[in-house]
């Protein structure tokens, strides 16, 4: 009996059947995962938003599959082919790679050599040699000759014979099947720098000779050798044996093959003819056929976790602590153009905008202090945000200068990414939205608004440009932009969105709210004045009910008619609400916030048909805190004084810095100066580390050690663990333990393994060269060094 789709998914998940089909009711019926998740918990038996992500993934993924195996027996069926075993094995077909398998014999192709073979009428010979080894080749060959069907000879007609066994061979889905899983589980990926290439490809140079198994290779590798490739430095191979385990005779592969049909050498007339078929037939169809697929597996494995890491980095940006309503200064660094200077206000209006031009060639520091301390001192400004580009350490010097100058204005000071902030100031919406400011201007105001609530500014920017991935260039866009578009509706709706003050991007983001109804959600509030209640929002046109039921409980309404519209209570709740007010004999605004009270009410007095005990835990829980923030409380880093350029650092030096971007190798950490220093994952732990994101996440403040500073390549290694020592020369995870390097599969030159001690270094410094000029050629999210 075939399992359904919704079975399947259970299953894989370890979830009851029964939750996995209300899910996909729910979803099928327009439901996002973010209400699904939060107000609909009954019906799913408490399924949370990422098994719900993995639940809609899975669903998408198998979906496609049936619609493929549809159009197979279609196809197969319309051939005249489709028999009662051939039709069980395409319905047993798990995978859309097994189906393909069983479906190559009959796809419709181009005439082949087979094909012309068995026109020519030399299938029964191939039949009657792979049947019946006893017979002479030759002599069985040469009752086929027909000048007529263009069989010239004996050995036509045997050459012939061969081609179709080899599209036979080729074609035996459970052989191909069972082939690939050896080849990926026993086979190595190979690299070699194309001649000449040696000077132009250098930022490749540590896949010049290369080798490493396929199942120990980890994203960024696999994805940097690809991109080597494309710029043709590097040519890849995939290698089926291991290191020095090639037989001299046939391969494990042609005898898998043999073995499949009965072939082996026992001197028989026919018997060598059919082995060298074999040896044919892996090396020109079968192991080029598998090349392909393991190639196209090594690409989307590390594609997945590559997508992983960069959706994994934007949620971590996206919920990074707001500094709040308080006015701010955004500095947007720059030498000959001059610093420019934003100041919003509480709610993020701007207030004021200036350029100061502090540094070289003008060197007006003492002027330009001045205007700060103006625009500080007329507008309240508490905070200081300053870009992490070009000048920034010049212009935080200057910040701090400031700072000092002027101890009265108790200015606090932060280093805010920029990453997109350019993107940003040349958009559509950044015109719409800042009209009277010049481009250069936006990117300052966009700095000021993202230290008071990143994710409201970060939502206005593709996510793609924000700059915490790796290799994004080369991901595939439609599964990058699902995977990043998911991680902002479920940041965007777990935090909750002010109606009355957000923008058309951000209110996009809400579940049940696309572009068009968040641009009419903007205009009705400019027409009509703030919102006073959820319930207005049915006003807005085309705003329709299951709009309604989708957005109203993410949307905020502070100081509106009900207190419930600030919370994350949804309007179909509030009878509940109102029940325990009248049980406690009070109403409903003395309740929001009487911790004594609610903790005193049970809810299972308050269960019915319509509200389960989940959905009123979650209402009390609310009420205490309506609308609380999830995200963690602000907090900068404070950079060592004298620490302004790399040439400043030394090794064993503690220092304090932010993480800025995490990557499947390590993590880069800003402490101060013009360029990220890499935290290789050797170095962030004394246990074996298997994630970086395990022991940090970006916008996180950490104490590190610099253990090295190579200046003329800009690169600098620091480490996690603040005891290890600093070798002269020596590199972050220098005293990896041997159990870490091996199960992180460090790089093999020329697949000969090292002694395990040097493996931790090499591979750090292997890491962190191709980090470093990626970084530097764009191709790895982040600061490209400033």
């Amino acid at each position: 009996m075939t399992t359904s789709i919704e079975g399947r998914i259970a299953e894989e998940l370890g979830v009851r059947e029964r939750q996995v089909r209300a899910a996909v009711d729910l979803l099928d019926g327009g439901s996002t995962v973010p209400f699904i998740a939060r107000y609909r918990k009954e019906a799913t038996e408490m399924l949370d938003d990422a098994q719900l992500r993995a639940l809609e993934e899975r669903l998408r993924y198998l979906r496609e599959l049936e619609e493929r195996r549809t159009a197979v027996l279609d196809s197969v069926r319309s051939q005249g082919k489709l028999d009662e075993a051939l039709e069980a094995r395409i319905l047993a077909a798990d995978s859309k790679a097994r189906l393909e398998d069983i479906y190559l014999p009959f796809k419709p192709k181009r005439r082949t050599k087979a094909q012309i073979a068995r026109e020519a009428g030399l299938e029964p010979l191939a039949d009657g040699l792979l049947g019946d080894p006893d017979t002479e080749p030759l002599a069985a060959a040469a009752g086929f000759v027909s000048a007529e069907k263009g069989v010239a000879d004996a050995a036509a007609a045997l050459e012939g014979a061969r081609a179709i066994l080899t599209e036979r061979f080729g074609e035996d889905a459970d052989l191909i099947g069972e082939l690939r899983e050896r080849m990926w589980t026993r086979g190595r990926l190979v690299a070699k720098v194309r001649a000449g290439k040696e000077e132009a490809g250098a930022k490749f140079a540590d896949y010049f000779d290369f080798a490493e198994p396929f199942t120990e290779l980890p994203s960024h590798r696999v994805l940097a050798m690809l991109r080597g490739e494309k710029e043709e430095t590097l040519d890849l191979t995939l290698e089926p044996e291991p290191a020095g385990e090639t037989p001299a005779g046939p391969s494990s592969y042609e005898q898998a093959i043999a073995r499949r049909f009965g072939i082996a050498d026992r001197g028989r007339p026919a018997d060598k003819w059919l082995g060298d078929t074999v040896r044919w037939a892996w090396r020109t169809r079968v192991l080029v056929h598998l090349g392909i697929d393991l190639r196209l597996r090594l690409r989307q494995a590390a594609e997945d976790e590559a997508v992983r890491v960069f959706a994994a980095n934007l949620r971590d940006l996206l919920l990074a602590a707001p500094a709040g309503t308080r006015a701010t200064m955004g500095l947007d660094p720059g030498f000959r153009t001059g610093v420019k200077v934003a100041v919003v206000d509480a709610t993020g209006k701007v207030a004021a905008t200036e350029t100061v031009y502090p540094h070289v060639p003008q060197n007006k520091w003492d002027a330009s202090l001045a205007t700060l301390a103006r625009l500080a001192r007329e507008h309240g400004v508490e905070l200081i945000a300053v870009g992490n580009g070009t000048a920034s350490r010049e212009t935080d010097k200057l910040a701090g200068d400031l700072i000092s100058r002027h101890p009265e204005l108790k200015l606090t000071k932060v280093m805010v990414s920029e990453a997109g902030a350019s993107v940003y100031s040349a958009s559509a919406f950044a015109s719409q939205e800042l009209p009277d400011l010049d481009v250069s201007l936006r990117g300052a105001v966009s700095i000021a608004r993202r230290l008071q609530d990143p994710l409201a500014e970060l939502v206005k920017i593709d996510p793609k440009s924000i700059g915490v991935g790796q290799y994004q260039h080369d991901l595939s866009e439609v599964k990058l932009s699902r995977s990043l578009d998911a991680v902002v509706e479920d940041c965007v709706n777990g935090v909750g969105v002010d109606v009355n003050t957000a923008s058309a991007p951000l209110l996009s983001r809400v579940s049940g709210i696309g572009a068009g109804l968040a641009e009419n959600i903007v205009a009705h509030r400019d027409a009509n004045g703030p919102f006073r209640s959820r319930r207005a929002l049915k006003d807005v046109a085309r705003l329709g009910p299951k709009a309604y039921e989708q957005c109203a409980g993410f949307l905020r309404i502070r100081g509106g008619d009900d207190p419930l519209d600030a919370s994350s209570v949804h309007p179909e709740a509030y009878p509940v609400v109102r029940a325990m007010a009248k049980r406690t004999g009070g109403d409903v605004a003395s309740l929001v916030g009487d911790t004594a009270t609610l903790r005193s009410i049970r809810a299972d007095d308050f269960v019915s048909d319509s509200f389960g005990l989940p959905t009123v835990t979650d209402i009390l829980r609310e009420l205490e805190k309506p609308g609380r923030d999830p995200r963690p409380a602000f907090k900068t880093a404070v950079f060592k004084e004298g620490v302004e350029k790399i040439g400043d650092l030394a090794p064993g030096m503690l220092l304090e810095g932010v993480v800025t971007n995490v990557a499947a190798f390590g993590a880069f950490v800003d402490v101060g100066v013009h360029q990220d220093g890499l935290v290789h994952v050797s170095a962030m732990s004394k246990t074996f580390v298997k994630d970086p994101r395990d022991v940090v996440k970006p916008g996180d403040i950490v104490r590190v050690k610099v253990m090295d500073v190579d200046i003329p390549r800009k690169r600098i290694s620091l480490t996690l663990r603040l005891d290890d020592e600093s070798p002269a020369g020596g590199r972050a995870g220098a005293t990896a333990a041997p159990r870490e390097r091996a199960e992180r599969g460090a790089p093999r030159r020329g697949g000969t393994p090292r002694p395990r001690r040097a493996e931790g270094r090499e591979a750090a410094a292997a890491d962190g060269a191709m980090a470093d000029a990626l970084r530097r050629a764009g191709l790895l999210g982040g600061p490209k060094g400033r």
